[in-house]
């Protein structure tokens, strides 16, 4: 076997698990998803293939109202964690020392040590009726009784940017920690103002990180279901709520596989919105963040 021979064999060994991981893990079941979202039952276990599960879900308002919704607030939360998680991000790479780097990336990765159930249950010992910031109201006097504070769209919007808000501050981190800090500098020397610097020079720089954070973060809250149920209770109107109804509640595959296909598609399409709208492009916001 030649030096390339067992170069050609070294990659394919290297990136094999890889190619499984997607091909077995994301694509199979995608394309599975997709075919049974296709079927129509049509009587005991008798099938037809067609688009009448997509038919009634454009026939029913609450359905896409409910994905809009969950777009909407998705981009919202995406918004609002890009506007919280920059500057942190911009003081762990380029203001803070050496030495309280680690400390400082350490505290962003706490929210991580549990999971989504632990940190949803602990919103709602703080915000519930009975809860801590209640009680806590209640002893300085601004507040006459106990107030609920949870089951609304503020404390769901509260809860994922607590929950996504390391996956915007760590590719925002990678991206400013190469900017070279002479570029802001000579922002400065040209006597540009700190809004200036910051629009001309540190956001073009930080656009990669900027595109991939919005990405993640985007997909990973249109894609909850436990922080929207647990803190949006009964009237949180979140698109999971309804694919998880129809998969487990109503036991009407078709259509769960249905709704699945739609919110993958719709998300991806705003995520192709946004690289056209930035300038940016998929293989460059990966390969630069």
């Amino acid at each position: 076997m030649g030096s390339k021979d067992a170069r050609r064999l070294f990659l394919i060994l290297l990136f094999m698990p890889f190619a499984l991981w997607i091909i077995l893990l994301i694509a199979l079941p995608n394309i599975g998803m997709f075919i049974l979202s296709l079927q129509e039952k049509v009587g005991p276990r008798v099938y037809t293939y067609g688009i009448a599960n997509y038919v009634e879900f454009v026939n029913e308002p609450i359905y896409w109202n409910t994905l809009l919704r969950t777009a909407t607030i998705s981009l919202l939360v995406t918004a609002l964690t890009l506007l919280i998680g920059f500057p942190v991000a911009y003081y762990i790479a380029k203001i803070a020392k050496k030495q309280s780097k680690g400390a400082l990336f350490l505290l962003c990765l706490i929210p991580l040590w549990v999971s989504d159930l632990v940190r949803a249950f602990g919103w709602i010992l703080l915000l519930r009726e009975t809860g801590v910031v209640s009680g806590a109201l209640q002893w300085l006097g601004l507040i006459d009784q106990p107030v609920e504070l949870l089951y609304n769209d503020v404390t769901v919007v509260i809860g994922l940017i607590y929950t996504v808000i390391l996956f915007m501050i760590v590719p925002l981190v990678s991206t400013l920690d190469g900017m070279d800090d002479s570029l802001v500098e000579a922002g400065f020397n040209l006597g540009g103002g700190r809004a200036t610097v910051l629009r001309r020079i540190i956001i073009p720089y930080a656009m990669p990180g900027i595109v991939a954070g919005c990405i993640v973060v985007f997909m990973l809250t249109a894609g909850s279901y436990l922080t929207p149920i647990l803190l949006g209770g009964k009237n949180s109107m979140w698109f999971t709520e309804q694919i998880y109804d129809q998969f487990i509640t109503r036991y009407n595959w078709e259509s769960g596989a249905t709704f699945g296909v739609l919110l993958l598609v719709f998300t991806s399409a705003v995520v192709w919105l946004g690289l056209r709208l930035s300038g940016q492009t998929l293989a460059g916001t990966v390969a630069k963040s």
